[in-house]
């Protein structure tokens, strides 16, 4: 039986989730976030796609934000690489 954890997701056995992977994905497209467990740990997450890739993509379009306006006083990329590399 899946139970909370206190990240706030269900927590569920990996042979149970083997058995019951059609379901498990049911409740994933609805919305909920399951925890895959071995004895003893969890090791895997089962969460929507979508949710995933939005945060990469504001991460990506605050990036974009930050290097507007900035300008390197005529030192090159190049040679800032060269200067960390030493």
């Amino acid at each position: 039986m899946p139970r909370e954890n206190r990240l706030s997701h269900s927590m569920v056995g990996v042979h149970e989730a083997k058995n019951k992977l059609s379901e498990l994905l049911d409740r994933v497209e609805a919305g909920e976030t399951i925890g895959l467990t071995r004895p003893g740990r969890q090791v895997a997450v089962l969460a929507q796609v979508h949710q995933q890739q939005s945060s990469a993509i504001q991460c990506i379009a605050r990036i974009r934000q930050l290097r507007v306006g900035s300008r390197l006083r005529g030192v090159s990329v190049r040679q800032l690489r060269d200067e960390g590399r030493r």
